[in-house]
């Protein structure tokens, strides 16, 4: 067998080895890029699917408040009613006149 190796086969393995040599940092680039990519995509869906359980939130709150201003009774309607009368503050008085002028048109 002989002991000498081809200087094409040498030439072909030293050619391998700087074309993966080569295309490494390229390589890196495209997986940091992409790494990023899909880290910013994700952020962008975490925060859509805040936003819109948030907005579930605030539906259900408003929806369990507007039941409970229809539960009350008219007792307790009026308890209230006269505790913000005897507060004498203009704004409260102003938003009690709005409410029932709003109210009256229902």
């Amino acid at each position: 067998m002989a002991e000498t190796v081809s200087t094409q086969v040498t030439d072909a393995v030293t050619q391998a080895n700087v074309k993966v040599l080569a295309e490494s940092p390229a390589m890196a680039l495209s997986n940091l890029y992409q790494t990023v990519s899909q880290s910013l995509s994700l952020s962008a869906q975490n925060a859509v699917t805040a936003q819109q359980q948030s907005n579930i939130v605030h539906q259900t709150t408003t929806t369990q408040g507007v039941s409970l201003l229809y539960s009350l009774g008219a007792a307790t309607t009026a308890a209230a009613s006269g505790k913000a009368l005897r507060a004498d503050t203009p704004d409260v008085l102003a938003n009690i006149l709005a409410v029932v002028q709003a109210l009256k048109s229902v």
